[in-house]
């Protein structure tokens, strides 16, 4: 055998063990989401240092900027949060909300905010972003099909994030799916909240989440509830179905009957 081809086959050797091994440190290094049979799928949570994506429709960009939102929290702890998107977001899907981060529970004074000029911009700050040890994850949101976001683009943010344990999360909005090395993807759909509370405008958060790939375990479609006050996700609660009380000076039906009868 020439030298040349014991050079590549120790090359290809060593490639070879870095991915047994990065895949066995993901395997412990996961952050429970609070959903049992989430859980549970993801083989303990979602894993860390990786790349993860969440795909919705157009019009269901609000609840997929508030699922990962949640992700986010989730494996953030305590660290930054920065969240990078193009300049022309904000007229398709609206600005991100401070009181609305704070009102899902996170720190809005973690999170910090980038606007890139275009694709290339956002995908090389992303990079860079998630060489950085001293973020908790990297948030990039990309509006419509791109096709500077190949294999090799994605390739590059999963060695980042290995490389430095940050974790990150891509949203596309009004894009279909291509292979990558996610380590995860999502399909995001609103679901309906529950009433809540007599002086609160607003129900909990639910969303109706379709784990389409997961490289450790099986995939799955569940209602998800995130619990504000807790940081976590659940399964969807039961309530009962308001039932309105018979007016007073109405008289019972069931008595008016009797009489008849």
């Amino acid at each position: 055998m020439s030298g040349a081809r014991i050079s590549a086959l120790a090359t290809l050797r060593g490639q070879i063990e870095r991915i047994e091994v990065s895949d066995a440190v993901h395997h412990r290094d996961r952050v429970a989401l609070g959903h049992p049979e989430a859980d549970g799928a993801l083989q303990g949570g979602l894993a860390r240092a990786a790349i993860h994506e969440v795909f919705c429709e157009g019009r269901q960009g609000t609840a997929a900027t508030g699922f990962v939102s949640g992700l986010a929290g989730r494996v953030t702890e305590r660290k930054p949060l920065l969240w990078i998107g193009q300049e022309f977001s904000d007229m398709e899907t609206g600005a991100l909300s401070m009181h609305g981060l704070a009102e899902l529970g996170l720190d809005p004074r973690r999170v910090v905010m980038v606007r890139a000029a275009d694709v290339e911009s956002a995908l090389r700050t992303s990079a860079d972003a998630l060489a950085c040890d001293a973020l908790g994850a990297v948030v990039l949101e990309l509006w419509g099909e791109t096709r500077q976001f190949d294999l090799v683009a994605s390739r590059k943010l999963t060695l980042a994030a290995q490389s430095s344990g940050v974790t990150g999360l891509l949203l596309r909005m009004a894009a279909q799916p291509l292979p990558s090395t996610a380590e995860t993807r999502w399909m995001l759909r609103a679901a309906h909240s529950p009433p809540g509370a007599m002086w609160s405008a607003w129900g909990t958060p639910r969303f109706d989440a379709e784990l389409l790939r997961n490289r450790h375990g099986p995939c799955g479609r569940w209602i998800m509830e995130w619990k504000c006050d807790e940081c976590q996700f659940s399964e969807s609660s039961a309530y009962p179905q308001p039932v309105a009380a018979a007016p007073a000076h109405r008289p019972d039906q069931a008595v008016l009957q009797r009489r008849a009868g």
